[in-house]
């Protein structure tokens, strides 16, 4: 689930287990797939309707006009067009793209006019450009097309497949889904992943309390992680402060929590807040900077554990909890615990219970 750092990422100590539980298979899930043959114009209209979202891919619209201009010449002339993969979310039964969003976009630019560049500037008139010169369709735009090139077009079929999660009864299957359709560049780690199909609430406020200054000193580092690697962590220490119901695999149990957890109401994020940004205080103010570096880079077993420790004992500090860290991390079961199989479910209740009595036991 962790990985090792990047020139811009937060520097993590490289764990096989958590490797490991990052690439474990998905549960049993009932899922079924089925073709639909919609028109472009159907498309465009569940588009406009907000029917059809484009999640926040970290690989956004990347064609180039000419790119673009190329997809629509073959809708005109009858080329085959790859199929689109759209999922059924549960909740608003809104298609979220998987895997399509280049051409869906080049599609609904064209119907709309104007090309919509990354590059950013005032977006031109979207005019097919880069055809060979003799194309009746060089140069023109989408109101420019003779009405029976504009039926034709508008008639033109996209072959989608449709997902949707039978059982259980939730959306967690979404995120394996993308983990094995995801095309774009470079592929999407865990956290960039539930970014994309835990959209709401929950997910931006993790990203707005992973600037806190306090949690930037835990980590060592002021610049968020171009991979979501820090906001991830924040989740970790989320889903694990009730580490009692805690079962392997780390990745899926993640996957629940969040996706359990999408809107939440402002009183419950008030609260999620201060005890987040409460328990960070209060670990640099006793613990000092960077105190999960404890071998090479952020141990992430360390973290949770006495992270959530801290979270549950913020009224009742010991004077001397910084001697009792140091004694904690020198023990050599808990170090155990933060070397190796730490997804484990036993594991992981054993070196939470051990950070619990070590630092604030009697």
């Amino acid at each position: 689930m962790l990985a090792n750092k990047e020139n811009d990422g937060i520097d993590l100590e490289k764990i096989r287990s958590e490797e490991v539980d990052s690439e474990s298979s998905p549960p049993d899930y009932h899922i079924s797939t089925y073709p639909a043959d919609y028109t472009l114009e159907v498309l465009h209209q569940k588009w406009s309707k907000d029917e059809i979202k484009i999640p926040k891919f970290q690989r956004n619209f990347v064609w180039t006009q000419t790119q673009s201009s190329k997809l629509i010449e073959s809708f005109l002339i009858g080329l085959p067009v790859p199929a689109i993969f759209l999922y059924t979310e549960r909740r608003s039964q809104d298609y979220l793209v998987i895997d399509g969003q280049q051409r869906l976009r080049t599609i609904f630019d064209y119907f709309n006019g104007k090309f919509d560049s990354e590059k950013g500037g005032k977006r031109p008139i979207f005019r097919l450009k880069g055809l060979n010169e003799r194309s009746i369709y060089r140069g023109k735009s989408y109101e420019e097309l003779p009405d029976l090139d504009k039926r034709m077009l508008q008639n033109s079929i996209l072959r989608s497949f449709i997902v949707k999660q039978q059982d259980p009864d939730d959306d967690t299957s979404m995120y394996h889904i993308f983990e094995r359709l995801n095309t774009g560049g470079t592929m999407l780690v865990s956290q960039e992943i539930r970014n994309c199909v835990y959209q709401g609430e929950f997910s931006t406020f993790l990203d707005d309390i992973n600037t806190l200054d306090c949690w930037r000193t835990i980590l060592g580092k002021q610049v968020t992680d171009s991979r979501k690697r820090d906001v991830e962590l924040i989740l970790r220490f989320f889903a694990l402060r009730n580490y009692g119901k805690y079962k392997s695999p780390m990745k899926e149990h993640l996957n629940k929590f969040m996706g359990r957890n999408v809107n939440p109401t402002q009183e419950e994020l008030f609260a999620l807040r201060r005890v987040f940004e409460d328990t960070c205080s209060s670990v640099v103010a006793n613990l000092g900077e960077k105190p999960f570096h404890v071998r090479t880079g952020l141990n992430a077993a360390v973290f949770d554990s006495v992270m959530v420790s801290f979270s549950n004992h913020l009224r009742t500090i010991p004077h001397n909890v910084k001697e009792r860290f140091k004694r904690l991390v020198d023990d050599e079961d808990f170090e155990n615990c933060t070397k190796s199989n730490t997804t484990n479910d036993q594991v992981v209740a054993r070196r939470f219970s051990a950070a619990a009595n070590q630092l604030f036991g009697k």
